[in-house]
C-alpha cells in the first residue's frame, strides 16, 4: 500500500513537469510568478516554545514555489524536525494523552532533514490540492545527545486547502489545509527506536495546518 502511494505521488508530480514542456500549451499571465511560505509551527517553535525541551520538535520548514500558470504550481520544500516519539500515533489513539504519560517516548531523539518537490493544483477559486515528496536523512541520538546512527525515510503527503490572499496587490496569503501523511519505515533504526516505530502506523490522517506566505 505504501509503495503504491509513493509511486502515485511521484507519477503525479513528474507528470506536471512533463506538461510544462508541451509546445501546445498556451501561456497564461500570472499576477505573481513566485511564492514562499512556512507553516505556522515555525514561528511558534522559534518564539513561543523552549527549543531544547524534550518534546520540542525543533521544526523548520520553508517552501519556494513557481507559478507556472494560474492552475499549476511547482515547488521545492526544505524541512528539518526532531521527533521524540513515533509519528504514527494518531488523534484517535489519544495522541495528547500519550504525550502526557510519556509512555511512547523514544530513548532519545530522531532528527529528520530533507529537500523534496511539491506540486500544487488550483481546483476552484482558492481551493487547491497539493502532493509533496520529501526524502529525509535521519540521525538518531540518545538522551544525552550522543549519536547512535543514521537512517533514511521517504516522507510523502497529500493536502487539500484554500488559498486566501490579502492586501492591495495580494502579496500576503494564508493557506488553511488538511493533510494526510505516509512514510516508509527506516530499516536502520536502532532497536529501541525501531520497536516503537513498528508498534504504530506509518501514516497520519487528517492533520490540520496553516501556512503563511508571500507572493512576488
Amino acid at each position: 500500500m505504501k509503495n503504491l502511494f509513493t509511486i502515485v505521488l511521484f507519477s503525479y508530480t513528474l507528470s506536471a513537469f512533463a506538461q510544462t514542456d508541451s509546445t501546445e500549451v498556451k501561456k497564461t499571465d500570472v499576477a505573481h510568478k513566485w511564492r514562499v511560505s512556512i507553516p505556522h509551527l515555525v514561528p511558534e517553535e522559534l518564539i513561543f516554545s523552549r527549543w531544547n525541551d524534550h518534546t520540542s520538535v525543533q521544526h523548520i520548514e520553508f517552501h519556494v514555489k513557481r507559478n507556472l500558470d494560474n492552475k499549476n504550481i511547482l515547488g521545492v520544500k526544505f524541512a528539518t524536525f526532531r521527533l521524540f516519539q513515533p509519528m504514527g500515533i494518531t488523534w484517535w489513539d489519544g495522541l495528547l494523552d500519550v504525550i502526557e504519560t510519556k509512555s511512547e517516548y523514544y530513548p532519545g531523539h530522531v532528527r529528520a532533514t530533507g529537500i523534496g518537490i511539491t506540486y500544487q493544483r488550483m481546483l476552484w477559486k482558492g481551493l487547491f490540492a497539493t502532493v509533496e515528496v520529501l526524502p529525509q536523512f535521519q540521525t538518531y541520538t540518545d538522551l544525552d545527545g550522543k549519536k547512535l546512527g543514521n537512517g533514511f525515510k521517504l516522507y510523502n503527503s497529500a493536502h487539500l486547502g484554500y488559498h486566501i490572499a490579502f492586501g492591495k496587490k495580494k502579496h500576503f496569503f494564508i493557506e488553511p489545509q488538511i493533510d494526510c501523511k505516509i512514510w516508509t519505515s527506516d530499516k536502520n533504526a536502532p532497536d529501541g527506536f525501531k520497536q516503537l516505530d513498528d508498534k504504530w502506523r506509518n501514516y497520519f490522517l487528517l492533520e490540520p495546518q496553516i501556512y503563511l506566505g508571500w507572493n512576488f
